[in-house]
């Protein structure tokens, strides 16, 4: 991984299975990795190279390993200089001790259960959008800030330019308290990495078992 890359995590809370019901989606979790940048290459025991914000504990920094085992995605962002992703990683380090945002948590439920049918832009508007405490967020919220606080683009409303002859597009920044982990998998910004074909992956190379009946399903 790379810092800047965003870890989706298929959880197996209570929780979890609520978000990815109500999300239509694999994902219930996401962590933004950050690399060394608060333990040094050299330290004893699991570096802290994750900062997530936990229904418990809230903004932290937790070591890779925690998601050993659980079923994960990379998505990576496209084009970011070495300083504007140090930059995503510095906000998310400055929100290390916040608490979590549970109202943050009901309002997105209500924004995506699609019963009474509104308008989406009439949902948004019934909506409080969590609690308002700045100094609480939820997982892919406080993502989606560090990535606005430079500009860049997760999922955000596009329309066509105002100039008949002009092919552009005007982008409209979503209030982050809408994102939900999926968001950084189907965003047309990121990129889904596969560490095993990133690695240089040649199926040449794989140990077939050919004895006569091996691996077949009974």
């Amino acid at each position: 991984m790379r810092p800047g890359d965003v870890l989706l995590v298929e959880g197996t809370s209570r929780l979890s299975s609520a978000i990815k019901y109500l999300t239509q989606s694999t994902w219930s979790h996401a962590a933004l990795y950050v690399g060394d940048a608060i333990d040094p290459p050299g330290l004893v025991g699991d570096r802290r190279t994750l900062i997530e914000a936990d229904v418990n504990e809230g903004v932290r920094a937790v070591p890779f390993s925690l998601y050993a085992g659980y079923h994960t995605r990379i998505c990576r962002p496209v084009g970011l200089k070495d300083s504007e992703t140090a930059r995503v990683c510095d906000y998310m380090i400055s929100r290390l001790g916040y608490r979590y945002d549970m109202r943050n948590v009901f309002d997105l439920a209500r924004y995506l259960i699609q019963t009474p049918p509104v308008p989406g832009h009439w949902k948004r508007r019934m909506l409080a959008l969590g609690s308002g405490d700045p100094t609480r967020a939820i997982c892919s919220s406080l993502i989606a800030q560090a990535f606005q606080s430079i500009r860049y683009p997760v999922l955000p409303h596009v329309e066509p330019g105002t100039h008949p002859e002009a092919a552009d597009e005007i982008h409209h920044i979503r209030h982050h308290s809408l994102f939900a982990p999926r968001d950084f998998d189907v965003s047309p910004y990121f990129d889904v990495i596969k560490p095993r074909i990133a690695a240089g992956f040649d199926y040449r190379e794989i140990v077939w078992d050919d004895r006569e009946g091996a691996g077949t399903e009974r």
